[in-house]
């Protein structure tokens, strides 16, 4: 959501409470990304490192 129109100027509510930043922390302490593509990410690259193993 923009103020005045102005560029640059934006409000986001999730980082006004703090949310992002939460998340963010989660994601740091438990290796998991809280993202839709980091989480997809990080199944693939596990199950081509299971891929691998098995095949060689």
């Amino acid at each position: 959501m923009k103020i005045l129109g102005l560029p640059g100027t934006s409000f986001s509510p999730s980082r006004a409470i703090g949310i992002d930043v939460l998340k963010r922390k989660i994601a740091k302490a438990t290796g998991i990304p809280t993202t839709k593509q980091g989480l997809e990410r990080k199944i693939g690259k596990t199950i081509i490192k299971g891929v691998k193993k098995i095949i060689g």
